[in-house]
């Protein structure tokens, strides 16, 4: 599928009904997009309903495909959309259903007691610690090759704001580095 137009005729057909089509642009994609739900969720059962979410959404919305990024721009775009959807009403639930006074308990980048025992430090982890927007820049542009246009289009920010959002990953990362 490295034909351009192959996909495109592809997707058309898919377009068109041909669930068989579609399931081969699902095999050639899921691995990419469970890599990025993987890396942003850092859970792997949230990363599979992820993606199958994604998949679904993309079988439900191809009629507004237009062509004009690549299929796997726009599936990481859904991808996005749906991880940032699932973190803000986790963050609603938990802002209306818990009440604490230890507020350290809710500290994001920490997971439990477990994190201060490691001396060397899991690059995994510190990139799930970050922003969910400036993680979500930092594994398209830095693990995933995608430029900031294609980013911002597909987090439909600015091409600035994206910039801003590495920027602030990067400098994030280095602090956690250096501990």
């Amino acid at each position: 599928m490295d034909n351009p137009n192959n996909e495109l005729e592809l997707i058309q057909m898919a377009k068109n009904g041909d669930t068989n089509v579609f399931k081969r642009l699902f095999d050639t994609n899921v691995s990419r997009i469970y890599s990025f739900c993987l890396r942003m969720s850092m859970n792997r059962e949230l990363a599979e309903e992820i993606t199958q979410d994604v998949f679904v959404k993309a079988w439900e919305k191809l009629h507004t495909f237009r062509g004009e990024s690549k299929f796997t721009s726009w599936l990481h775009s859904i991808a996005v959309n749906e991880f940032l959807m699932r973190k803000r009403s986790e963050k609603r639930f938990f802002q209306r259903f818990t009440t604490t006074d230890d507020i350290y308990q809710f500290d994001r980048g920490t997971n439990g007691s477990e994190s201060h025992y490691h001396s060397s430090i899991d690059l995994e982890k510190a990139i799930s610690g970050l922003p969910e927007q400036a993680k979500a820049v930092f594994i398209l542009h830095d693990v995933h090759g995608y430029q900031h246009k294609e980013i911002a289009d597909m987090m439909n920010i600015e091409i600035g704001t994206t910039k801003a959002h590495l920027h602030r990953a990067r400098k994030l990362l280095r602090e956690e580095l250096r501990k």
